[in-house]
């Protein structure tokens, strides 16, 4: 896909501590989508969802950031943040490392992209493919052997925002990744491993 014009301007910057007033006002009084705050994949076993939602994903995502805990890459237009992506270490993700299609599925070296947010005004316009891109190296850098993502098969007909939060097939399918068998023996996970010495190029954070 090529963005090069409708995402002049936009500068993609690696998530710090100082930016978590900008992540914030990015993810509105919603919380990004529903009350989630980023925080779905990162749910502790006994926990239930319904009670973590909300003021409590707001409070944890904010200590988190602020303690450098949290891996992401957020897109400016100017001063005004419009994009997200998150990634993690998979094995650093307590409910993805409970759920059924990575059982057996071994997490050493391998991150995970999790989700993407994008602003209304910025969505359907490559955004997402460029912050994946910007994730993509940051993760090969702090050495990552794999990455893995459950992004949503479109098949080419129209979602719902709400449904595309993980990304979609055909933008990893371009950055590199493919499709591979879950535990379940469906390809509901797609992959990209590095290649030693090969590194991607990405800009660098401005």
């Amino acid at each position: 896909m090529n963005t090069s014009g409708a995402l002049s301007g936009i500068v993609c910057r690696e998530l710090e501590p100082r930016l978590w007033p900008q992540l914030e006002t990015l993810f509105g009084k919603n919380g990004a989508c529903g009350g989630c705050w980023c925080w779905y994949w990162r749910l502790a076993g006994v926990e239930r969802w319904d009670d973590v939602k909300g003021e409590v994903a707001h409070e944890r995502l904010r200590h988190a950031v602020q303690t450098g805990k949290v891996h992401g890459i957020l897109a400016f237009d100017g001063e005004t943040p419009v994009g997200w992506c998150s990634f993690e270490p998979r094995a650093s993700l307590p409910r993805l490392e409970r759920s059924p299609r990575f059982k057996g599925r071994p997490a050493e070296g391998v991150w995970f992209v999790g989700c993407f947010f994008i602003q209304r005004g910025w969505r359907r316009r490559g955004l997402a493919e460029l912050l994946l891109e910007h994730a993509i190296g940051v993760m090969e850098r702090e050495g990552a052997r794999a990455v893995e993502a459950v992004p949503t098969a479109t098949h080419g007909r129209p979602q719902a925002d709400a449904f595309l939060f993980t990304g979609t097939y055909e933008m990893f399918e371009r950055l590199g990744f493919h499709a591979t068998l879950d535990a379940r023996g469906r390809t509901t996970v797609m992959r990209r491993e590095f290649i030693p010495g090969v590194q991607c190029e990405v800009v660098g954070s401005q």
